[in-house]
């Protein structure tokens, strides 16, 4: 079920809001959990019985942790814990990739191979359910012997499918008491339309467009064109994951949580260290606190400060998918992060030109975008290629996939992605804020009808993260 469908907006958001306010206190955090798990099975029923698997496993394995006085006992029901977590997740996500591979190698199909559908969200709750059991092993939290605690906090819809990827100890206390305000709610609702209409209006506008472009091969387009396609698609997961990231934030705050900001204008940044600082912050924070800092951080010397930095881009590639060409976008951030680390950085910082440090970072993100869009190497460098050589198209002219409307949402889009908020810095405050302004409720009122009226009038409406 997505957020931005008719069945969330007008049957479930409705009662579940209703539901709860209407509950005493001691009874929301049940309904909210009941919620959750109907918001799960909606689209995969089957699959919300491993969700209580992992649910239950980290439940169980938390106890032992708590209750063992040996720390190499402790480390021990760690590592079994941390193994059966990402045991299921290699399953779901990876096995198939990997035996293909091993069948591949070998030359023959010693591996019968079974088709395995992919759990919605599971990437995102498996590193939740991990940040509880190791910072309760680390002794940062206390244990949670509700179980239903548990179960809401690693389930909770808002955020379930598609982050942001929530610490328990940033919203422990938060699941046993917290107090709904009047400012809350407003604000949950403002930061929700404003996800809806990044969704809705502008990332699936764009999505089409970058689509229908390659939709008709790269081999057809001219360079610049092949240049706008990937340039749509670099707006499209932008908007996308950002506006989903508003929402889950919206929804959270209008049912008493405060989750972390996802998004901090990225396209902004003036290198790729900065440019991770602003994207996905969620996850850049999970692999610092649960990956770099364990290896040592930048503890150990320059050469191993870069290698830890290269395992965790590689695993950040990893963690988005199977195929080689997540990898690789991985490595190929890690790269100009260890660049950036071993001096460019500071020609950078340095540089009184600060359009081109922009440029440069911008370089890097788009043809990283054409990596990440494919589903396999080959098509990246066949992209990659189209992208790097001067040739003619076949026919093929911007006018064949852009409306004039699509150009003032193009406009929006680039101005809206960080330009005018850099640029008008209270613009960026008036979005983050309450400020009971009549404009604004009119600017809401307006982003929330034509959304309306874009989801009622057509079909199309993709989501890149649910794959993730």
């Amino acid at each position: 079920m997505l957020f931005s469908s008719m069945i969330f907006l007008w049957g479930f958001l409705p009662i579940v809001f209703l539901l709860y306010f209407m509950a005493k206190e001691q009874y929301r955090n049940y309904i909210l959990l009941i919620a959750s798990i109907i918001f799960y099975a909606w689209g995969e029923p089957i699959y919300i019985l491993l969700m209580l698997l992992s649910i239950s496993c980290n439940y169980v394995f938390g106890l032992c942790i708590h209750k063992t006085g040996k720390q190499t006992v402790r480390r021990i029901w760690l590592i079994v814990c941390v193994t059966v977590n990402l045991g299921l997740l290699w399953y779901f996500k990876y096995s198939t990739t990997f035996f293909s591979l091993v069948n591949r190698i070998a030359g023959q199909d010693y591996i019968k191979i079974k088709e395995i559908i992919l759990p919605i969200g599971i990437s995102f709750y498996t590193f939740q359910a991990m940040s509880y059991v190791i910072d309760l092993y680390r002794e940062e939290i206390p244990v949670q012997k509700n179980i239903l605690n548990l179960a809401l906090y690693i389930s909770f819809f808002p955020q379930l499918i598609a982050g942001p990827i929530v610490k328990y100890k940033e919203v422990n206390e938060q699941l046993e008491h917290r107090i709904v305000k009047e400012d809350d709610l407003a604000y949950g609702i403002k930061r929700f339309i404003y996800g809806l209409g990044k969704k809705v209006l502008i990332s699936n506008t764009v999505a089409a467009i970058a689509d229908n472009m390659f939709a008709v091969g790269v081999d057809n387009l001219e360079t610049a064109l092949t240049w706008f396609a990937v340039a749509m698609y670099t707006l499209q997961i932008y908007f996308d994951f950002s506006g989903y990231s508003d929402m889950a934030i919206g929804l959270g705050r209008i049912f008493g949580f405060r989750f972390m900001e996802n998004f901090n204008y990225p396209y902004i940044s003036q290198s790729i260290k900065e440019f991770w600082r602003r994207w996905h912050i969620s996850l850049s924070g999970w692999f610092r606190d649960y990956v770099y800092i364990p290896l040592g951080g930048n503890r150990k010397g320059k050469f191993r400060t870069y290698f830890n930095l290269f395992i965790v881009f590689l695993l950040t590639g990893i963690w988005h998918g199977a195929s080689l060409n997540f990898l690789c976008w991985g490595l190929w951030h890690g790269f100009f992060i260890v660049i950036e680390r071993l001096g460019f950085g500071r020609l950078l910082e340095k540089n009184p030109m600060k359009i081109f440090n922009h440029i440069y970072t911008m370089l890097i993100v788009v043809i990283g975008w054409a990596m990440f869009r494919c589903s396999s190497v080959g098509e990246a460098i066949t992209i990659l290629k189209a992208m790097g050589t001067l040739h003619s198209a076949n026919g093929y002219v911007l006018r064949n996939f852009v409306t004039n409307y699509d150009c003032i949402v193009i406009v929006l889009g680039i101005l809206f992605c960080g330009v005018v908020q850099k640029a008008v810095p209270k613009i960026a405050v008036w979005f983050h804020e309450n400020n009971n302004n009549v404009l604004e409720y009119i600017l809401l009122f307006a982003v929330m009808g034509l959304s309306i009226m874009s989801l009622v009038s057509g079909t199309y409406n993709p989501f890149i993260y649910f794959q993730f």
